[in-house]
């Protein structure tokens, strides 16, 4: 059996050989046979492999595959020295290349968190001499691994990817990632399709037009808009939230997001109150355990979504009108009429005010005046005046309850400034009349006769854009002008700067429906008391969606088992 001694002796021979070295093909034999010596042996043997391993081709495949047996080793000082050199067997010839990355890959299992850097290394290593060729092997095993590896195959790429230098990410690795990525998404749980979304996003070739656009096919095709939306089923709902939460980065006026906009009216809004909220599941048991679950407002959720996608909607057909149908009807929901003047005090009091959710109404009254924008005689035509009646009757009913409302908040805010803003109670506040605000503008302009569709407003959750001349208290304002008459109601708010000739009695019920007034009550105990209106479930939207993963589910992948977060 080889000695130390001898691998020394060994060594000295090819070493003085140079680029004759593959002459004394008996000295090499005699290292490789040292992977079945002792400790010491086998540590030089896992260096002296790789370093002469180029000039003996034909004893390529034995050389392999004792420095693989050699990763295996029991030692973890041989096993991680033989890990490290797994690469310099790629450096002169790449022919094996992507067996070696293979390989590393499937080491990535390993529980030893030494050699579990050891690994990592080495695959950084080989994606310096060839990423096409290791990005090869990694996929051969995310398609074809067990779970763990396939794991943390995906965690590598997802973490070291991005540190390597734009030098070695090519246009043809970027078409190979592309291609396999395409390849892995066939079969993916929740995770892992967010996880690959957010590799193709930092791609060079991604921040394209085209990148883009294909990006959005891809989550299109994940969604799976040909299949029939289960609104009981939480994975189902999970999916198309995730779907559409990680198109929104990528849509724009010329890549549209009609698609998703068409999807969610047609088949999403018609059954919006009975959508199951995704981990409903859990949420029972945690209850039932004792622990108060989280409440989470799965249509304020979606309308939310679906309003920031309003705006970048194409053009509609005549075949898509159904979806504006749907999105005006589930407006209407949430927009009562007038209620008729009650011949009995007592009977008015136990009815109790109507509950107007601002939060909602913000989000359907945003997308609904974005499409409609682009088929404007859905509200005009002929046939649609009653329609049109109607609508104007809840908009002037609503927008009494707003502006009533937006009066309180700044006079509950009026004087407040820097620490007193930053209350957690004011904030609200804040928000709340900044949505407020924005419904206030879209009524506005849909109570134009004909109705319009010019305002521009920036919804409650995004970041808000602040002017020079803004107050600290004061949210920026739309700039009302001249020529605009406000809405005004049979109660005669708001009142008219000038009084009209000829009215000197004031503003008399001339047979017109008097408005009902509602005894006043709570809107949200944070952001205060609300005069006649109230929204229970205002605030709990406010700030966004509080993170992209909140609706994460455990479980297999769809291929895998199911849509998995």
């Amino acid at each position: 059996m080889v000695t130390i001694e001898q691998l020394y002796k060994d060594y000295g021979v090819l070493a003085d050989a140079k680029d004759k070295a593959g002459e004394h093909v008996e000295t090499y034999k005699s290292i490789l046979s040292a992977v079945e010596a002792s400790g010491g042996e086998k540590r030089l043997a896992a260096q002296f492999i790789p370093r002469f391993f180029k000039y003996f081709p034909t004893l390529a495949e034995q050389a392999i595959n004792a420095q693989l047996d050699l990763c295996e080793d029991d030692d973890s000082s041989i096993r991680r020295q033989a890990i490290k050199e797994l690469p310099n067997l790629c450096k002169e010839n790449k022919d094996h290349l992507v067996r070696i990355a293979d390989v590393l890959t499937q080491l990535l299992q390993s529980e030893d968190a030494q050699d579990l850097s050891t690994v990592n290394g080495a695959l950084i290593a080989l994606l310096k001499i060839d990423a096409k060729g290791t990005l090869g092997g990694l996929f051969e095993q995310i398609l074809k691994g067990e779970d763990t590896v396939r794991e943390r195959a995906i965690k590598f790429l997802s973490t070291k990817l991005k540190n390597l230098s734009a030098e070695l990410i090519t246009k043809d690795v970027e078409e190979l990632m592309i291609e396999k990525s395409k390849e892995v998404l066939q079969d993916v749980n929740g995770e892992e399709f967010i996880t690959f979304m957010t590799i193709l996003s930092k791609l060079e070739s991604m921040q394209t037009l085209t990148g883009r656009q294909q990006m959005v096919e891809l989550v299109a095709e994940q969604a799976d808009f040909k299949a029939d939306f289960e609104h009981s089923d939480g994975d189902c709902v999970d999916r198309l939230l995730q779907c559409v939460q990680q198109a929104l980065p990528f849509f724009s006026r010329n890549v549209p997001s009609t698609k998703f906009v068409l999807y969610i009216c047609d088949h999403v809004l018609p059954v919006l109150d009975k959508v199951v909220s995704p981990g409903e599941e859990t949420e029972a048991s945690s209850a039932g355990d004792g622990k108060a679950p989280a409440k989470v407002d799965i249509k304020l959720d979606i309308v939310k979504l679906l309003a920031e996608m309003s705006q970048f909607t194409g053009d509609f057909t005549a075949d898509n009108e159904t979806a504006l149908s749907n999105l005006y009807t589930t407006l209407l929901a949430y927009m009562p009429l007038p209620p008729a003047e009650s011949e009995n005090a007592d009977e008015e009091k136990s009815n109790g005010s109507p509950k107007l959710q601002f939060s909602h109404v913000e989000c359907l009254m945003f997308a609904f005046h974005q499409v409609a924008k682009r088929k404007p005689g859905f509200l005009t035509d002929e046939e649609n005046a009653e329609k049109l009646k109607d609508f104007r009757l809840r908009l002037q009913y609503f927008a009494r309850g707003t502006q009533l409302y937006m009066k309180q908040l700044r006079l509950a805010l009026q004087g407040k400034s820097g620490a007193d803003l930053k209350s957690d109670e004011n904030k609200l506040k804040l928000v709340a009349l900044r949505v407020t605000t924005n419904i206030n503008v879209l009524i506005k302009d849909l109570f134009h006769n004909p109705p319009s569709y010019k305002s521009t407003v920036m919804l409650s959750w995004k970041p808000a854009q602040r002017s020079s001349s803004e107050s600290g208290t004061q949210p920026q304002q739309t700039q009302k002008r001249s020529n605009i008459t406000p809405i005004t109601f049979s109660d005669g708010s708001p009142p008219s700067k000038k009084p009209q000739q000829g009215n000197k009695g004031g503003n008399k019920n001339r047979g017109q429906r008097t408005m009902y007034t509602p005894p006043g009550g709570k809107y949200s105990n944070k952001a205060g008391a609300a005069p006649t209106f109230g929204d229970a479930d205002y605030g709990s939207g406010f700030g966004g969606r509080g993170g992209q993963n909140q609706y994460r589910r455990r479980g297999r992948g769809r291929g895998r088992g199911g849509w998995r977060y």
